[in-house]
């Protein structure tokens, strides 16, 4: 299965870390799932600065969540004005 094809797509302009508090912008896209409560082809982004990397890529891994860690770049986005 190709991950980042099954990976939500993030606003364009609204890349920001994801760790809590954080204002630097993004720089890598953790794709995540929960078997708990997600489909297994579902695959959710939390976006980490460099400096939150680590630390929000080891909170997934231990809950096994964590999926691939992937640039920014390489993340589908979307115009948030034209998202229903």
């Amino acid at each position: 299965m190709d991950l980042l094809a099954s990976a939500d797509p993030v606003a364009e302009g609204e890349l920001i870390c994801s760790g809590k508090g954080c204002p630097q912008e993004a720089r890598w896209g953790l794709l995540w799932n929960n078997p708990k409560i997600h489909t297994p082809e579902r695959n959710k982004v939390w976006l980490a600065c460099d400096d939150h990397r680590a630390h929000l890529e080891e909170f997934l891994r231990l809950r096994g969540f964590l999926r691939q860690t992937v640039p920014v770049a390489a993340l589908d986005r979307f115009d948030p004005g034209e998202r229903p």
